[in-house]
């Protein structure tokens, strides 16, 4: 049966307190198949870098793990952060993914360093402000559409005999948005972390869009943090190593994805409170009757075309288990 809305998955491979991270790579790959028997339509896999709860540093190469692992499901970046990289060694990178798993592999590319300024410039001088010419460059590269009097019009990118995947750009506050409508490209916004409001994001995208080789119509991600459990109850307490980890967060005390036991008992101050009660207004916390009202009520004011859910949870079985009661929720 389908889904009243196309679900798909965001999975940053966590990493729990007293796991390792060789375990949480693991776990991508059983949750990724996992998710294609429920009918999930992707799997994406996010770019971040140095930090102890995400085990997901390279996704490229955890694409084409994933993408062998399962036989139907879209995989692809949630996303690339373009700034850390040369736009050629990305469409190299994603010619080659397409050459070996056609037709399933999808390129979410986004502006952020996906890290902290230290780490980001051991990767590569950070500078978000070239982000629209690194897309237009990568675009360029792939199609080998320079003109004759460009330094790049002899560039070739190989495998030559592929084009780019569907390129997505992913925003979380708008400011990419009329960017790719333009381009014909679609578009993904992270209200799994961002508080901005969507809409306007949305609505700027559709009016920009200009069909293109990927995209004959506009196409609109949005991206939650939902936890998904038997009971309101029991949603509420997994939820609380995610109240934890935002908190820690903030402190810029990085550390595994703490246990809803220790989040239970830590000693939050009042300043830790308000913070979590803002937190939680960006997740979607309940059972499975209370997350799907919910999630709907989202697509509505948004006008979404597709969910694409981030569960982030101490317990591999228990993440599990939310993804497989929203897929039955949402049939």
């Amino acid at each position: 049966m389908s889904m009243i809305i196309p679900l798909s998955v965001l999975d940053l491979a966590p990493i729990a307190a007293g796991s390792t991270a060789m375990q949480a790579l693991r776990n991508t790959v059983e949750l990724a198949r996992l998710a294609e028997q429920l009918g999930y339509t992707r799997f994406w896999l996010a770019e971040h870098h140095g930090i102890p709860s995400i085990a997901s540093s390279a996704p490229e190469i955890l694409i084409a793990h994933v993408a062998a692992a399962t036989r139907r499901i879209r995989v692809g970046s949630g996303g690339i952060m373009l700034p850390n990289h040369a736009p050629l060694r990305i469409a190299e990178a994603f010619h080659t993914l397409e050459a070996l798993h056609p037709g399933r592999i999808d390129l979410g590319i986004g502006r952020a360093p996906g890290t902290d300024p230290v780490t980001s410039s051991a990767l590569r001088p950070f500078d978000p402000e070239q982000f629209p010419m690194q897309v237009t460059e990568l675009l360029s590269l792939s199609r080998g559409d320079f003109p004759e009097s460009h330094p790049f019009h002899r560039v070739r990118v190989v495998p030559s005999d592929v084009r780019l995947p569907p390129v997505w750009l992913l925003g979380s506050s708008g400011a990419s948005a009329r960017f790719a409508g333009s381009l014909g490209l679609g578009y993904g916004f992270a209200s799994h972390f961002s508080p901005a409001p969507p809409e306007p994001a949305f609505r700027a995208y559709r009016e920009a869009f200009q069909p293109s080789e990927w995209f004959q119509r506009p196409h609109t991600i949005l991206a939650l943090a939902v936890v998904c459990a038997e009971t309101d109850e029991r949603a509420d307490y997994l939820a609380r190593s995610l109240d934890l980890n935002w908190v820690r967060l903030h402190r810029n005390q990085l550390g595994p994805i703490p246990s809803p036991e220790e989040a239970t008992s830590y000693p939050y101050t009042p300043e830790d409170l308000a913070l979590i009660r803002n937190y939680r207004e960006l997740l979607v916390v309940g059972d499975p009757e209370t997350v799907r009202d919910r999630i709907l009520r989202v697509v509505e004011e948004t006008g979404a075309d597709e969910v694409m859910v981030s569960t982030m949870l101490y317990s591999h079985e228990d993440r599990l288990k939310s993804y497989t009661l929203l897929a039955e929720a949402m049939r």
